[in-house]
């Protein structure tokens, strides 16, 4: 049985729009059911500690950060071998990933893997550079594209193809109109 994991995630519909089909081909969390989105925290509690103490806390630190427009106008690069859309503003990605962070401290960005948690929303990465820069050549004219955050999700799945499925829905402060913790089957 595969190793089940969960997330905290900003998905972003609009910007998959532009950058799914390059998503699908080279990034392999897209085959896995993970739309386009900007990381909050990852990993974040193994599933089967989620409960609604979990769940609730989650919430109550999302719903600290007001929501917020984005703009994704450029590419950028890790090196040569990820290719990623910066989001700007990317100061309230950061305050989202510090909150929920704060909530969860044994559970660090990526496993503290990295001194400085970069917002991104990742086109593709571990796939020939050539193929990488030819998304770019084709991303850049379609760029800027803009959306409303609102709201961040909770997903679980594991290295399955199409495992990752929606779990909470976690609305940020001030025009969300919604309580916390929808779940989707």
């Amino acid at each position: 049985m595969p190793h089940t994991e969960t997330a905290v995630l900003v998905l972003l519909p609009e910007v998959d729009e532009v950058v799914g089909p390059y998503r699908a081909r080279m990034d392999r969390a897209a085959g896995l059911g993970v739309p386009a989105h900007v990381t909050v925290l990852y990993p974040f509690v193994p599933p089967d500690a989620v409960d609604a103490r979990v769940i609730d806390a989650l919430a109550a630190a999302v719903a600290t950060v007001p929501a917020f427009d984005v703009t994704f106008d450029r590419t950028a690069w890790f090196d040569d071998r990820v290719l990623w859309l910066a989001p700007a503003p990317a100061g309230p990605f950061r305050d989202l990933t510090r909150a929920v962070w704060a909530g969860f401290p044994a559970h660090p960005p990526y496993g503290g893997a990295h001194d400085d948690v970069i917002p991104h929303l990742t086109v593709g990465h571990d796939v020939p550079v050539d193929a990488l820069r030819a998304a770019a050549a084709a991303i850049a004219p379609r760029l800027p594209v803009r959306a409303r955050v609102t709201r961040a999700w909770l997903l679980r799945g594991s290295a399955e193809p199409g495992s990752w499925q929606r779990v909470v829905d976690l609305p940020l402060a001030a025009g969300t109109g919604e309580a916390a913790g929808s779940v989707e089957a």
